[in-house]
């Protein structure tokens, strides 16, 4: 029989998805590339975190003993102050009774703050030789310190031995260390003490070189006098001696304010001022030093014009106040300060960024355990509630039953679109159902004779209607209409049942609460790799969870190549929507708002053909998960809904939300972390912590296969599939926020068909 019918409520030139499939087209590919950057950007603060913590391009190698015989007599014999005047290297000692105080490795949050109070409180300048990894990471402590008038100079910007590194890279630890100075304090200096560096009689053969490329960059490198030790924590008492030079000579005294617990520092810092006033000793910055030496001038004279690259970006009086005291530094300008700026805040955003994402992914992974955990133990309890007395005689407590046995006749809707491959094999399984069903091919304007060949099977139960292209949901509420029964079964137009699938799927509706069922849908074409790896995710995603939500009676989607309707209940919430791309899912929610339960039929299954190519997957996947978020927010009221209709705005709601959105959407990152630190920080932590969340997902994926009775062989493709298909299935999430977050709509989408799926028995299990 044949029928033509015309789309109900619709304006054939142009139609809605047909105007939304313009707009999509042009949108698409930007948002890939959005979400790309996305993830890209969130990389880029990861690297950026993990280079200014020294997990990344970390040099720890520390060069000791080396010769010095191509060093000069007279710098080694000379003072701590090493300037370079056109190539000349000269050295200056501080004068007698004056206390340079240096302090290195620093700036922190924790120990820098109590030592500038100390200095405060005693009337004294210092130098802080800055790491610039420090510095940008706490910029008010820097900015404070030069506001003091304090000094600051250069210790790199990764606190690496240079004497192992590359032209290239001290050039990079200059100018990343200036930048973050400028970007922090607004200022520039021409000081610099090497990391691992001390006394001047410590230079070798390999340093030497270092120190004659950064003095002709317009830098002084500044030596230690006499060296506290105050990081071996010997006590405020040795630190205080330690740190006194002798016969009353000045020098220049190390301190750290960084590095590891300062206390016995700062306790033994108010006592070695005191002290050395008393003595009759003057407190000077490096720069003040310099000036004494030079007869009192103000700033040092070499720098009387523009230093080399990156030591400055101008001359003049020092900053701050303080003039001589602080003439070693400059005020930043131009690219210097803007670009040290952007260094600084995208520094702050990292800071923020990394361990707040650090903490939410944990809060994440305890939730993805917790609902492995749960998934099990419920999908366990539904089995054995759902298999009691299954094949024992009813013997073991009384066999499971819906009610009486549903033998009553009823509708199976097939939507058609161009399915000339699948139709055939789709009508034959249908024939042999065990149970009395009219099968309705809704003809949704194919032209590909697809309501040709169902009619040339000459089957006496089958209807053909034919309408204008409208798209799926229109078929089917177009099928539901002409149905002449009261269960109505949907299906796609690619998917063979089994013989008793219409029988077991329509059992559960013994029960006057139940308005809908899922049945249990299966990947036939699973003999190539995608096709493998979604079948897992069936097996373990779907199924799994369906059992889950099934207990907890929130049933977020009926599956549309296998579910089953009470006509009554479909027309009384309007039908199968155009609202959304996941009809499916949009009908079961809107099922649960009007107060019917919709559970899950194991034993019903059919088998449908999946994309087979990962083109063909990410559109259907896309389409997924975007008309997934549509059905969401479309019934986002369900979360105050009352009494019974409100279960799933209650429970369902926050789990769809929690684990198909928001876990998924994070997902990327915790792959990214791993990554990083099998790279960065602890292969073999890292490469255990992924093995063993392999190791949990083997377990639950392997008891859904038992549970569904699946052969185990596939369970080889898991590790691969969580390398490549996860981190695809991600991407499509995250591309579908982007899209949904940009209000872009899509069209349905037709898959390519290859009709491989054929009967049930050799699908393949």
């Amino acid at each position: 029989m044949t029928t033509t019918t015309p789309a109900r409520g619709r304006r054939r030139a142009p139609s809605r998805m047909e105007r939304a499939a313009g707009r999509a087209a042009a949108f698409q590919k930007p948002r890939v590339i959005l979400a790309l950057l996305l993830l890209l950007a969130l990389t880029s603060v990861m690297l950026l975190d993990g280079y200014l913590r020294s997990e990344i391009g970390n040099d720890a190698r520390v060069r000791d003993g080396a010769a010095y015989d191509k060093v000069p007599g007279r710098i080694l014999d000379g003072g701590p102050l090493l300037t370079f005047d056109h190539g000349t290297a000269t050295t200056q000692s501080v004068p007698d009774r004056t206390i340079v105080l240096t302090f290195d490795d620093g700036p922190t949050a924790t120990w820098t703050p109590q030592v500038l109070k100390v200095l405060e409180e005693n009337d004294v300048d210092a130098t802080f030789f800055m790491v610039g990894s420090m510095i940008s990471r706490y910029p008010g402590v820097v900015k404070s310190l030069v506001k003091q008038g304090n000094e600051v100079g250069i210790h790199t910007f990764t606190h690496v031995d240079l004497s192992y590194q590359s032209a290239a890279r001290l050039q990079r630890e200059l100018k990343q260390t200036q930048l973050a100075l400028a970007g922090a304090a607004g200022v520039t200096t021409t000081l610099f003490r090497a990391p691992y560096s001390s006394q001047i009689d410590a230079v070798d053969n390999y340093s030497w070189p270092v120190y004659q490329e950064i003095g002709d960059l317009g830098y002084t490198s500044v030596f230690v006098d006499t060296d506290s030790d105050d990081w071996k924590k010997p006590g405020v008492s040795k630190i205080v001696r330690w740190a006194t030079p002798k016969k009353n000579k000045g020098a220049i005294v190390l301190m750290h304010d960084a590095g590891g617990d300062r206390s016995q520092t700062i306790s033994a810092l108010g006592t070695y001022i005191k002290k050395m006033k008393a003595k009759g000793y003057t407190f000077t910055t490096v720069s003040g030093a310099q000036a004494m030496l030079n007869g009192n001038r103000s700033g040092v004279g070499r720098q009387s014009g523009s230093v080399g690259a990156g030591a400055g970006a101008s001359a003049g009086a020092g900053i701050g106040g303080t003039g001589a005291a602080q003439a070693a530094q400059h005020q930043a300008a131009g690219a210097t300060l803007y670009e040290g700026r952007a260094l600084v805040y995208a520094v702050a955003v990292a800071e923020w960024v990394v361990p707040a994402l650090s903490w939410f992914l944990l809060v994440v992974g305890i939730a993805v355990m917790g609902r492995f955990g749960m998934m099990l133990v419920l999908a366990r309890r539904h089995h054995r509630q759902r298999n009691r007395g299954r094949g024992k005689g009813g013997r073991g407590g009384g066999r499971f039953s819906w009610g009486p046995a549903v033998t009553r006749p009823v509708s199976v809707i097939v939507p058609a679109y161009n399915e000339k491959e699948c139709i055939a094999n789709t009508l034959r399984s249908l024939a042999k159902s065990t149970h009395p069903i009219e099968i309705v091919v809704v003809d949704d304007g194919s032209d590909d004779n697809t309501s040709e060949i169902a009619e040339s099977l000459g089957m006496p139960n089958v209807r053909v209607v034919r309408q204008e292209n409208a798209g799926k949901p229109a078929a089917l509420n177009n099928g539901v209409r002409t149905a002449r029964h009261d269960i109505v079964v949907m299906m796609d137009g690619d998917t063979v049942f089994e013989p008793d699938a219409v029988h077991q799927l329509v059992q559960p509706f013994a029960d006057p609460e139940i308005g809908a069922v899922a049945g249990n849908a299966k990947v036939g074409n699973r003999t190539t790799l995608i096709g493998a790896w979604q079948h897992i995710e069936y097996v373990m995603g779907f199924n799994l969870d369906r059992r889950m939500y099934d207990l907890l009676r929130c049933m977020p989607t009926i599956p549309g190549a296998i579910g089953a309707f009470r006509r009554d209940a479909v027309l009384g919430v309007g039908g199968m929507s155009e609202d959304t791309l996941a009809e499916d899912t949009d009908i079961t929610i809107a099922l649960h708002r009007a107060g019917w339960r919709v559970v899950y039929q194991e034993h019903a299954r059919a088998w449908t053909e999946a994309p087979g190519s990962l083109r063909q997957l990410w559109s259907q996947r896309y389409r997924w998960s975007y008309g997934t978020m549509q059905a969401l927010w479309k019934h986002r009221k369900s979360l105050t809904d009352k009494g019974p209709s409100g279960r799933f705005g209650r429970v369902g709601m926050p789990l769809v939300v929690l684990f198909q959105i928001v876990t998924p959407v994070f997902a990327p990152l915790i792959d990214v972390f791993t990554g990083y630190s099998m790279i960065f920080v602890d292969f073999r932590a890292a490469l255990l912590a992924w093995l063993a969340v392999l190791a949990v997902q083997l377990v639950c994926a392997a008891y859904a296969f038992r549970l569904d009775r699946e052969k185990y062989r596939y369970l080889a493709m898991l590790p691969l599939q969580q390398l490549a298909y996860r981190q695809m299935m991600y991407l499509v999430l995250i591309h579908s926020c982007v899209t949904a977050l940009t209000g872009g709509r899509l069209r349905w989408q037709k898959l390519k068909r290859t009709g491989e799926v054929g009967t049930p028995a050799g699908a393949g299990r």
